[in-house]
């Protein structure tokens, strides 16, 4: 329990800049997958992929994939609802809307970079090329379908 707690106040600290930013919580004004936000979304994308890199022992650079996992889908938008602005299919190209949201708003390295423009793999047909953005890319297929097939854990984030 203790470790948990050091990890939660490790996770807060390295991303208490975007945590708060208000670009980033309109994120909350859009819907993810069934009833969560997209902040909400980022948030346990974020805390998913700390996790799962902390117990397989990962040498990952924590800060930016905590920063890229919180950008992963900065793109402040509606995808639900069509526009014609966006004909594409938005999973092919919120990626790069994401990427040039978070490079508007912020400073982001090139791991953060690659994080945000590559977590739709395969879709996307360049390959993540760092850790951080394989650990990134999984966690957030793994929250995809939690959060689609609605399971009750999901968290919902007021920070």
């Amino acid at each position: 329990m203790k470790r948990l707690v050091k990890e939660r106040e490790i996770f807060h600290y390295l991303l208490k800049d975007l945590l708060r930013h208000e670009e980033v919580l309109k994120m909350k004004e859009y819907i993810q997958h069934g009833d969560l936000s997209t902040y909400d979304h980022a948030v346990n994308v974020a805390w998913t992929s700390f996790r799962f890199s902390r117990r397989l022992g990962l040498k990952v650079d924590e800060r930016s994939l905590l920063r890229g996992a919180l950008l992963h889908d900065f793109y402040l938008y509606d995808w639900h609802v069509p526009d014609e602005s966006r004909k594409r299919f938005h999973g092919f190209y919120h990626p790069k809307t994401a990427l040039r949201n978070a490079r508007a708003h912020f400073s982001v390295n090139k791991i953060e970079e690659d994080i945000i423009l590559k977590h739709m793999w395969p879709l996307t047909p360049m390959l993540p090329r760092y850790r951080e953005s394989y650990v990134v890319l999984l966690a957030d297929k793994y929250c995809s379908v939690k959060d689609t097939l609605g399971f009750e854990n999901r968290e919902r984030h007021t920070e």
